[in-house]
């Protein structure tokens, strides 16, 4: 594969340094006559890489935030005529397709990272760096927003999505510290929030290297999006939409996430379940994909200089059978 120069002044442009790129350039297998889908189009930086390399192909784009497509006509404006902009979630993939007419893909791939302008704009509220109204769409239309978990949700399960979602170990504190806090006056902004995250805390949790607030954040954004309860159903619906030999790329940046993709592509690539003592297969499974990396890529050394958020990205890709 030729070696990719990395534009880095167009990416900072938009404000977007697409992680392990050439890892999921070469992971699809890009033919200039496929049909290609980024469940996740954010800032349109694998997007605009994959639409390059089409000819007579087809690249559906999918964000559920309206900022990410209406940036994309701009950036994949010399690429256009062969692009579809999708505003939807890409757990709604089985709808799109069959919306499009299209009966299947060669390769799809999902960033599941939030995108750096979501994180950069102040006033979309998922940052704990900035002081800004308690927010955490992704999707702006949707209802449910991070000020309403916040204030509305009972502590148990405060406690359980700051557990389970942000593995943050002080999460019956910093329940504690919200429900209370809430009693006086609601909590309107991230300052907030963070104050009362780190009050709930032990002083020796505030010396650490990380940021304090940084998982109940993560949590409380994960829960607002439903970010992990989406992701086994979509994985299924595009092992199903893809063509023999299509491939599925997916990153994450969690070990929630990771986990999440191993088991369901796991399950994908197994066959018969039947106990080891059955004479012959009564179950009928087969497998659907099977796995191109068994163990995540991740980002070297070159790319981490550039872009440290790559730190935690994990790639991994599956093929269709």
């Amino acid at each position: 594969m030729e070696k990719l120069i990395h534009n880095t002044e167009e990416d900072l442009h938009y404000g977007h340094r697409p992680v392990l790129l050439e890892e999921c350039l070469e992971g699809l297998n890009i033919r200039p006559d496929g049909i290609y889908l980024d469940g996740t189009l954010g800032r349109a930086g694998h997007s605009l890489e994959i639409a390059r390399r089409l000819t007579t192909g087809r690249l559906i784009a999918i964000d559920r935030d309206e900022t990410a497509i209406e940036a994309a006509e701009e950036r994949l404006a010399e690429y256009r005529e062969r692009v579809t902009l999708v505003h939807s979630n890409f757990d709604r993939l089985d709808e799109i397709l069959r919306d499009l007419s299209i009966d299947g893909v060669d390769g799809m791939l999902f960033d599941l990272g939030v995108s750096s302008p979501q994180l950069d704009e102040a006033e979309r509220g998922f940052s704990y760096m900035n002081d800004a109204p308690l927010d955490m769409r992704m999707d702006r239309t949707a209802w449910l927003t991070a000020r309403h978990v916040v204030n509305e949700w009972p502590y148990e399960e405060l406690r359980r999505i700051l557990f389970d979602y942000g593995e943050e170990r002080y999460a019956p504190a910093i329940a504690k510290g919200i429900c209370k806090a809430r009693e006086t006056t609601p909590i309107e902004t991230t300052a907030q929030l963070v104050d009362i995250i780190k009050s709930s805390m032990p002083a020796a949790a505030l010396r650490e290297k990380q940021h304090p607030a940084k998982r109940s954040f993560q949590a409380i954004r994960i829960a607002v999006n439903g970010e992990l309860d989406a992701l086994p159903p979509m994985l299924k619906a595009a092992a199903d939409s893809l063509h023999t030999g299509g491939r599925l790329a997916v990153i994450s940046f969690h070990s929630l996430e990771d986990r999440i993709i191993k088991k369901t592509m796991q399950e994908l690539a197994t066959g018969c379940t039947c106990p080891p003592n059955f004479p012959v297969c009564v179950c009928g499974k087969k497998p659907k994909m099977k796995l191109i990396s068994r163990k995540p890529i991740v980002s070297g050394a070159e790319e981490l200089e550039y872009n440290p958020r790559a730190r935690s990205a994990k790639l991994r890709i599956a093929e269709k059978l």
